[in-house]
């Protein structure tokens, strides 16, 4: 499924005489993600812009919550992007419009009950977006964080089913701020963007 609409999205901007290309990767072996990055440069005739938005929630208690599930946590919403980034480093320096957008969530910035490995991890992609940036500035490298609220998207139509969407976040609501990141090059530097539900009260 999610590789049906990459790929309806490739031919969207192929048909916009642009190139586009839908690659496939297991998330869980660093040579896929390598070679995924390879092929893209490759495709695409070099790298401007590294989103990472894959992840997963947990919601289970503190004690509750197993060492594997911690881990494998821990390794899609921290280590992947980690590595992603490592590995797509060298290609951004290469671009003159080169960006870095890592997709966190309120929870970099709270805690709440029954998240506990879910919010270490979002913390931990936080951190190392911070870290990254102050890193890689000076060579116009941009690498920003944006931290939504709940947003309605699969994952979350999945593990609660009682949600319908309503006066929640989009999916196309972050994609639009992914987008002014990118669009709006200019002096003024945007670090980090936190977003929450207009009917929510702001969570910094």
């Amino acid at each position: 499924k999610s590789a049906d609409k990459a790929q309806a999205v490739a031919d969207e901007i192929v048909a916009l005489g642009r190139r586009g290309a839908a690659i496939q990767a297991d998330s869980a072996s660093a040579q896929a993600i390598q070679d995924a990055v390879t092929q893209a440069a490759r495709s695409l005739g070099g790298l401007d812009i590294l989103v990472n938005n894959a992840g997963m929630a947990l919601s289970r208690s503190f004690e509750e919550t197993t060492m594997a599930e911690f881990d494998r946590i821990m390794a899609l919403n921290a280590r992947v992007p980690y590595l992603a980034c490592h590995l797509a480093l060298p290609l951004l320096r290469c671009s003159e419009c080169a960006s870095i957008l890592n997709i966190a969530s309120v929870v970099a910035h709270k805690g709440y009950p029954l998240q506990s490995a879910y919010a270490a991890s979002k913390h931990a992609l936080a951190g190392f977006t911070k870290s990254l940036a102050s890193e890689v500035y000076r060579e116009d490298i941009r690498v920003h964080l944006i931290s939504p609220g709940g947003v309605f998207t699969d994952m979350v139509r999945i593990a609660r089913p009682d949600l319908t969407g309503e006066d929640m976040i989009l999916p196309e609501d972050i994609a639009e701020i992914a987008a002014f990141f990118i669009e709006h090059r200019t002096n003024a530097v945007i670090d980090e963007i936190c977003v929450h539900r207009s009917g929510k009260e702001p969570f910094l």
